[in-house]
């Protein structure tokens, strides 16, 4: 099952992250103990840079917030790496093959899991193709820039958005830039 027709559908998790074979429609209340996936991606650029998107006015959660480079629920029938090349391709307009990656790492919240994916890509702003229903402008900031969005209260509150740079390099428990 996919998104049909402007509706997504996603599956069902139990708290160990097993699926139960059951479905969720979005904007329905999940019930107690159910869980759903979600990804997002942040593209960073070999100058350490970090692509963002500002949201849409009219987007539930968040509305004209900067956010990362994608994210969104993984739809019923997805894994993690192809919810995020989906959410990339369709947020951004942009192919980006994630086989050799995987999920820096996962966040559990109360109805599900959200695994984020830190990519190394230089793309030219000419290439990117932001969809007009969900990202009003993307753009490239800088650390002090991504800071200075997260003290004005600009962007999306991820309790550790101004660790997304450092985060970058962690590897477990040890960064790539000590050893």
């Amino acid at each position: 099952m996919t998104e049909n027709e402007g509706e997504e559908i996603w599956d069902i998790y139990d708290r160990e992250r097993n699926p139960t074979g059951r479905f969720h429609r979005r904007g329905e209340p999940l019930a107690e103990g159910d869980c759903h996936l979600v990804v997002h991606v942040l593209i960073f650029s070999s100058d350490h840079r970090l692509l963002i998107q500002r949201r849409q006015p009219w987007k539930r959660g968040w509305p004209n917030r900067w956010d990362v480079s994608a994210a969104g629920a993984a739809l019923a029938g997805e894994t993690s790496r192809q919810a995020a090349e989906r959410e990339i391709r369709e947020e951004l307009g942009v192919q980006l093959e994630l086989s050799s990656h995987w999920p820096r790492f996962t966040v559990n919240f109360p109805q599900g899991f959200d695994d984020f994916w830190f990519l190394e890509e230089d793309i030219p702003m000419a290439e990117l193709h932001p969809q007009p229903s969900e990202v009003a402008e993307v753009r490239w900031v800088n650390e002090e820039e991504l800071r200075d969005l997260v003290r004005r209260k600009q962007f999306v509150p991820f309790y550790w958005a101004e660790d997304f740079f450092r985060l970058r390099f962690q590897q477990g428990a040890i960064s790539r830039e000590e050893g």
